[in-house]
């Protein structure tokens, strides 16, 4: 037997094999892992008209009343402070969710790894702002406005 050459053996190890056999499964994996994360952003992110209510709001509320729990300002009745953090804690949702469907979309479509680079996470904070001031502007023109408002004469 020559330097470099493989030995004809009758118990070929395993590990002789070629890796192409895990190609497949690592690929299914990878789009499975990013199909899940992109659902996750999406109903965290402000494109699903619906996850304000059930989603984002209850763990914006969450993320106030944890904060409340170590800063004593915030526990306070009627506090500015615990208001304050329920709107940064529902934008953190927002730009979660937006990073999760962006690192998503990118498992899925892409053969290789990608970093989430910092120009993409400034560019989902500011869809998110750009989101929450389309808000305020709904709610300072009148259009969002408590429900028994809609019906009152």
């Amino acid at each position: 037997m020559n330097f470099g050459e493989e030995p004809n053996s009758i118990f070929p190890l395993a590990s002789a094999q070629k890796a192409t056999t895990l190609r497949a499964p690592m690929a299914w994996k990878r789009r499975v892992t990013g199909s899940v994360l992109g659902v996750i952003g999406f109903m965290l992110s402000p494109l699903s008209w619906w996850n304000d209510a059930v989603v984002n709001l209850p763990l914006a509320w969450l993320f106030a009343s944890a904060v409340a729990l170590f800063y004593k300002p915030a526990a306070e009745p009627d506090s500015k402070v615990f208001d304050g953090l329920v709107i940064f804690g529902y934008w953190l949702t927002n730009v979660l969710g937006f990073v999760l469907m962006h690192k998503g979309a990118q498992k899925v479509l892409s053969k290789e790894e990608k970093k989430y680079s910092r120009r993409a996470l400034l560019r989902d904070v500011g869809v998110s702002l750009i989101y929450t001031a389309l808000i305020v502007v709904l709610i300072k023109m009148g259009v969002l406005k408590p429900i028994g408002q809609y019906f009152a004469k």
